[in-house]
């Protein structure tokens, strides 16, 4: 019998002439038999887009920590409220209980409107940050002088019809009363119509702290009383000193009980 010796062709090895049609008609017939399956709509594939956005949209929602102040009261911001209304102007902004906030969490809007509040809870200061508040329709005390320290974005305030703007009238640009409410607009900044340059130390500047509410602060490079001293603080001096004291005190007490326990 006569053998048949494989050459080597193109880094391939060939056979002989039958034997390799033979070979290459059993290829072409396996691929044509085998036909790509196509994806329907509705698919696993087309799934999986809606499940990583659904996953992102609880991501997002659990991340985003509202502050006391938005449960503080029951409910959500009035559809027709000027809160829901400003919150609406801006894409950005989201609505989240009483509270307006942007992407951050952070409140520029609050909606404590009928929440039966004599005032405004220790959780306030938490809406430093809003640009707009509504207080009408609660029992509020008229005193909310100090209520609104630290509140220098805060534009427009609705309090009940009865109760005065913080600051006074000369703390707003325009101030409206209606039947049911009183709108305070437009903060304005103090600082620029005390007519008393001297109020502030000579190295400390005026600066708004709310509505009708003034404060100094210090110039670069300045601290401590009346802005008079020069340099960094040395938080090194400082806890040096207290650690020191600290010591000492220690001991002396530590000595004082010894003793004590030796004469008993």
């Amino acid at each position: 019998m006569r053998r048949v010796r494989p050459r080597p062709l193109g880094g391939a090895w060939r056979i002989g002439g039958g034997a390799l049609q033979a070979a290459l008609a059993i290829r072409q017939g396996g691929r044509r038999g085998r036909k790509m399956a196509p994806i329907k709509a509705g698919s696993g594939a087309s799934l999986v887009p809606r499940a990583v956005a659904l996953l992102l949209a609880l991501g997002v929602g659990r991340a985003l920590a509202l502050p006391e102040i938005c449960t503080q009261c029951p409910g959500s911001v009035q559809n027709l409220s000027k809160v829901a209304l400003y919150c609406k102007q801006t894409p950005e902004l989201m609505v989240h209980a009483r509270c307006c906030v942007n992407q951050k969490g952070t409140i520029l809007g609050l909606d404590l409107q009928n929440c039966s509040l004599e005032d405004p809870g220790p959780n306030f200061p938490q809406a430093y940050t809003a640009v707009i508040i509504d207080l009408q329709a609660n029992p509020l005390k008229d005193n909310l002088a100090n209520t609104f320290r630290g509140f220098i974005w805060l534009q427009t305030l609705v309090l009940p019809q009865g109760i005065s703007c913080p600051g006074g009238i000369s703390a707003w640009e325009k101030v409206t009363s209606y039947m049911d409410n009183k709108i305070c607009q437009g903060q304005k900044n103090l600082c620029n119509s005390t007519g008393e340059p001297e109020m502030c130390p000579e190295n400390g500047s005026c600066a708004t702290n709310g509505p009708g509410l003034l404060q100094c602060v210090c110039a670069d490079g300045f601290h401590g009383y009346k802005c008079m001293r020069q340099g960094s603080f040395s938080l090194l001096m400082f806890f040096g000193i207290l650690g020191s004291t600290t010591l000492s005190m220690s001991i002396l007490l530590w000595g004082t009980q010894r003793r004590k326990a030796k004469t008993s």
